[in-house]
Order: C-alpha cells, then sequence, then structure tokens
C-alpha cells in the first residue's frame, strides 16, 4: 500500500487506450500530426480562451522551459521556499533561463501572499549592479497540499503587473486545485492573471506528459525554439498529444482528481483521530502531512505502508486516481492500532 507519491500510479484506462489507438497507422512527426492539431482547440475549449499549448515529457521540463522564455539570465524569480523549483529541479530552471535566480520566500502552509511580494518589490528594479525583478512562480496545489484561491492569485498578480512581473503556475497538481474549488479552470489561470501554466497530468493518470500553456501567443514567441533546444520536441508528439487530448477529454482530468481528493480527505480525516496525531496543513488536495507518534510511524513502516517522512515526526502520505478506499481504510486501521485504539468510525467514499 503505496503512499509515497502519485507518481507511483499507473496511467489511466482511458489514456492507455488513447496511446494504444495513436499508434494505429501512421502520421506526421514533430507535432504536426492530427492528434496535436486538436489538442491546442480542445484545451483552449477547457480554458475559454485562445491558448498556445506545447506538449513536453516532465514537469521540470514544463516549469523550466516556461520560465525560461519569461525571464531573462539577469532576472529573479519569486515563489515559495518549497517550490519545486528551487527544491526539486536540480537547477534546470536557472539551467535553462542562462542564469536566473530563484528567490525563496518563507510563508505558511506552502503559499505566498500579496503581502509576502509587496515587501520585497520593486527590488532593485532598473539598477544595473543588481538582478532584475521578472517573474513570481505560484505552485498549484501548493507542495503543502494547500490550494491558492482565484483572489489570492488575482492580488499577487497584480502586484506583479504592478512591477512589469510575469505570472507563472506550476499546475503539476492543477487539476487537483481546480477539483478541490470547483470552479473554473480559466478562474484560476487567465482570469486571475496568469500568464503561462505548466499543466500536470502525469501525477493524474498519464503516463509522462505535461504540457506548457500560454495565454499571450507573443509571450511563446520562443518557446518552441527553446523545447527544440532543450530536447523536448519529440518526433512522435502525437503519443504525447493523445495522452493529453484523453486527459482533458469528458473531464477525465477532474473525475481523477476528485477521487484522488476524496482518499486524502477521508485519510486525513481518521489520521487526525488518532492519539497524539496532528495535520500540520488543511488537506485540500490530494496529498496528507500529518505528525504522528514514532511508535505509529515505525510500526506503519514495519507493515509495508510506504510513504515519506517529512521533518520531525511528520509524514507525507499521496493519494492518486488509482487509490482504493480498502488502502486508506487499511492505513486508518492500522494506525489506531498502533496508537491502542479501535477502528476509526466512518468509510470512504469517493465522488466517481
Amino acid at each position: 500500500m503505496n503512499f509515497s507519491s502519485d507518481n507511483v500510479a499507473g496511467i489511466a484506462p482511458e489514456i492507455l487506450a488513447a496511446i494504444t489507438a495513436a499508434n494505429a497507422g501512421k502520421d506526421a512527426s514533430y507535432g504536426e500530426d492530427a492528434v496535436s492539431a486538436r489538442l491546442e482547440r480542445r484545451v483552449a475549449e477547457v480554458f475559454e480562451h485562445e491558448v498556445v499549448v506545447f506538449p513536453v515529457a516532465t514537469g521540470t521540463a514544463a516549469n523550466a522551459l516556461a520560465l525560461a522564455s519569461l525571464v531573462p539570465p539577469w532576472g529573479t524569480v519569486y515563489c515559495h521556499a518549497e517550490a519545486h523549483i528551487v527544491v526539486d529541479e536540480c537547477g534546470a530552471p536557472e539551467f535553462y533561463t542562462g542564469g536566473a535566480r530563484m528567490a525563496a520566500i518563507e510563508a505558511p502552509h506552502g503559499k505566498i501572499g500579496a503581502s509576502d511580494l509587496a515587501r520585497l518589490l520593486p527590488g532593485g528594479k532598473g539598477i544595473v549592479h543588481h538582478m532584475q525583478p521578472a517573474a513570481v512562480s505560484l505552485t498549484q496545489a501548493s507542495e503543502a497540499g494547500t490550494v491558492y484561491r482565484s483572489a489570492e492569485i488575482a492580488a499577487i498578480a497584480e502586484i506583479a503587473k504592478k512591477h512589469g512581473l510575469a505570472l507563472h503556475m506550476d499546475g503539476a497538481r492543477f487539476a487537483n486545485a481546480v477539483a478541490f474549488l470547483g470552479c473554473a479552470p480559466a478562474d484560476l489561470t487567465w482570469r486571475a492573471g496568469v500568464d503561462a501554466l505548466s499543466f500536470g497530468a502525469t501525477k493524474n493518470g498519464a503516463a509522462a506528459a505535461e504540457a506548457v500553456i500560454f495565454f499571450d501567443r507573443a509571450k511563446a514567441a520562443e518557446f518552441a525554439f527553446r523545447r527544440k533546444r532543450g530536447g523536448h520536441l519529440f518526433s512522435k508528439m502525437r503519443f504525447l498529444s493523445a495522452q493529453l487530448e484523453a486527459y482533458v477529454a469528458d473531464e477525465l482530468w477532474l473525475r481523477n482528481a476528485r477521487h484522488a481528493n476524496a482518499m486524502a480527505a477521508r485519510l486525513g480525516e481518521g489520521l487526525q483521530a488518532v492519539p497524539g496525531a496532528r495535520l500540520r496543513h488543511p488537506v485540500e488536495a490530494n496529498e496528507v502531512f500529518v505528525e504522528l507518534p514514532e511508535p505509529v510511524i515505525d510500526g506503519l513502516l514495519g507493515q509495508g505502508f510506504q510513504f515519506y517522512r517529512w521533518v520531525g515526526n511528520c509524514v507525507r502520505l499521496v493519494t492518486a486516481f488509482d487509490t482504493e478506499g480498502e488502502e486508506v481504510e487499511a492505513l486508518i486501521a492500522a494506525a489506531r492500532g498502533l496508537a491502542g485504539v479501535g477502528a476509526a468510525p466512518g468509510n470512504v467514499s469517493s465522488p466517481l
């Protein structure tokens, strides 16, 4: 029972079927195929706006190449201190931008606020001796499993635009945020002031497919060249596009995310009732950060449950589109048993 990451999940059957369908016959290469041509139209329908869509294979590539298109080598990108771009991408954003700096901001629950930015800007803008403020990057859902509301994004965008900064969103778990809030994707992106979105699919049912979405064609002018130079222009692009097309078709991306969120909500509910347990962050997407007594943590690991230890006695548990309710209930029951209490009341259910 592996709760270490949503990356351990398999491929959604609908996406696997789409890959198989794309394998029939022959089609043009390097994104000139029929599936890739359809994809941009379908994504535009989802976001209710003209878009430019670039499939890539990894979230790191999506983030690094998007930022490279928005930020000069002497630019500063403001982000949360736990953001993937500053902690988990091995300097890829700095590499692809040619030297831009990631300015990490400490803030509660994985989210920066407009006031955090206000105290840092204009940040030496126009002074030749200083790195120049160039962009803000938000993680949605955050690395703490929390979600930015549209008003929070808009407030950040207002300050960013005032100082001439672009706004990028790392949406590796964007589907989970939209599913949690029940709002239109547009409300969390271009309507709130987002310029470019790294639209994640791999963590939510794809095999290996992400997309960089620009809401302003002018800002995408360099991206095709950067993608090619960075090694992410796939010759058989149709297999990436087919995954993404199936992902957004019939709201598969939202159905998968709703299920993952429901599993996490039940997990958080059950674990916080364990004596000595405390949720470190609100459970708003598909990640649960919970502090547990050491004997409970050791006991769960000893029983074969898999998850990551965080800081101290905090563990991170992540659910996915294919997490089963029985797995969740088994972990809750095991934790309660190790803490010396009986079975937990309630039962997990999925909105599917």
